[in-house]
């Protein structure tokens, strides 16, 4: 939240008066920005999964996640840090995040149940558990560049996997 307009101008290739005429204030320029990273995550996890069935789709989403936040790392730094001094207001808008993706992989983790490639699972709390462990591994990735990607695959992926029981083809693509 600290960053200057002007950087924010230089990064998006736009004028102060595109922005103010959009956004009337910072805060909402950040919150706007959350949105459209959310949505762009969420579409393209979507893509990316839609031809596949069973439990793969997990690692195709993870893959398809890091992927993402690599392609627009610097501007995802930017929001994530910068956004938490935005206080309640991002607070807000990370709780809302995080219930999206969270009802996302509950319905996926649902699908599995159903075509009974996992046990049942109270899936409203393993889904939860999933957007912890991923969006810490991934945001300290993006804030220190560490673990790099191909650790956050080999360390993650088998531990979501376990979490519901799943170990048949863990490591495989």
């Amino acid at each position: 939240y600290d960053t200057k307009l002007d950087e924010i101008v230089a990064e998006s290739t736009t004028s102060k008066g595109s922005i103010y005429f959009h956004f009337p204030n910072k805060e909402q320029l950040f919150l706007a920005l959350v949105d459209q990273f959310a949505d762009l995550l969420e579409r393209r996890v979507t893509e990316a999964i839609a031809q596949e069935t069973g439990m793969i789709r997990v690692r195709i989403a993870l893959e398809t996640v890091i992927a993402t936040f690599s392609k627009y790392r610097r501007p995802a730094k930017i929001l994530l840090v910068q956004a938490v001094g935005l206080g309640a207001p991002f607070e807000s808008k990370r709780n809302a995040v995080t219930d999206r993706f969270a009802q996302m992989i509950a319905g996926y983790l649902q699908e599995a149940v159903d075509a009974g490639d996992i046990a049942p699972v109270d899936t409203e709390v393993v889904s939860y558990a999933w957007m912890g462990a991923i969006y810490n591994v991934i945001i300290r990735w993006v804030y220190t560049g560490e673990p790099e990607p191909p650790r956050i695959m080999e360390g993650l992926l088998p531990l979501l996997l376990r979490s519901v029981g799943y170990e048949e083809g863990i490591g495989e693509r």
